[in-house]
């Protein structure tokens, strides 16, 4: 019988593991400066050549980038899941807004999901101050732009996302986060225009979801989220036929 030889693994491949780790868990994001060299050494109990032999590995996977003078940093293309011509061509799409929704419809109730069953305290910490601000966009009504809220917005379901502790439903989402937050700003300008009570409808469908999320309630939280989208979508439909009905109307008018 023949026994392959064991090999020691070096202390640099236990930093790697570290580090690839907590970029997979969002504790490192896209663009994130590490850091000094020096500081990180200590925080990881190891030297500064282990660290740094490390970090050339992550370097050749492209998982960080090291600029002269200017540290490390996790690589930008890790968080982006389209590029930007890309999502230029789909913030400019009827349709492609249409395909989002369906999309953002499966996806968020599954995080909602997750995240009432998963939370931590610091989790619902942070989803709390993302509710919080959230709250405070819609009571300034008079004050609040709409890239504002819609950036709120979105940074609220983010935090749904890292709640939900799920590696790939975290990344897509905060691939999509752009995305996601330009969708928020157009859909609210329509969806204010068509229905006098929208605004009042999503400060409340937002606020059943996160209770139902920071009290564990999985199935109502993803009951909500679902229900959530699909009155985003009932409203968009409503302002594109309304659209279409007066457009038609206009052609008439000028025969």
């Amino acid at each position: 019988m023949v026994f392959d030889q064991v090999r020691q693994r070096r202390l640099s491949d236990d930093i790697v593991d570290r580090l690839e780790g907590m970029i997979l868990e969002g504790t490192l994001t896209s663009g994130q400066r590490l850091p000094a060299e020096r500081v990180l050494a200590e925080q990881f109990g190891v030297s500064r050549p282990s660290l740094r032999e490390a970090i050339q590995k992550l370097v050749a996977k492209g998982l960080l980038v090291s600029r002269q003078g200017g540290g490390n940093f996790v690589a930008e293309s890790l968080g982006s899941t389209f590029s930007d011509p890309l999502l230029q061509l789909l913030e400019h799409s009827a349709e492609a807004q249409r395909d989002l929704l369906e999309f953002r419809h499966t996806l968020e109730a599954s995080c909602a999901y997750y995240a009432a069953q998963r939370a931590t305290e610091p989790d619902r910490a942070r989803l709390k101050a993302a509710f919080d601000a959230l709250q405070d966009c819609y009571a300034r009504v008079d004050e609040v732009t709409r890239a504002e809220e819609g950036a709120a917005d979105a940074r609220f379901h983010l935090a749904i996302a890292e709640a939900s502790h799920n590696a790939v439903l975290l990344h897509t989402i905060r691939g999509l986060f752009d995305l996601l937050k330009r969708n928020v700003v157009t859909n609210i300008g329509g969806m204010y225009q068509q229905r006098t009570e929208t605004r009042d409808m999503l400060i409340s469908q937002h606020r059943e979801l996160y209770l139902a999320i920071v009290e564990g309630r999985a199935e109502d939280a993803r009951e909500v989220s679902s229900r959530h989208i699909l009155y985003v979508q009932e409203v968009l439909h409503e302002a594109h036929e309304e659209a279409q009905r007066v457009a038609r109307a206009e052609r008439r008018s000028g025969r």
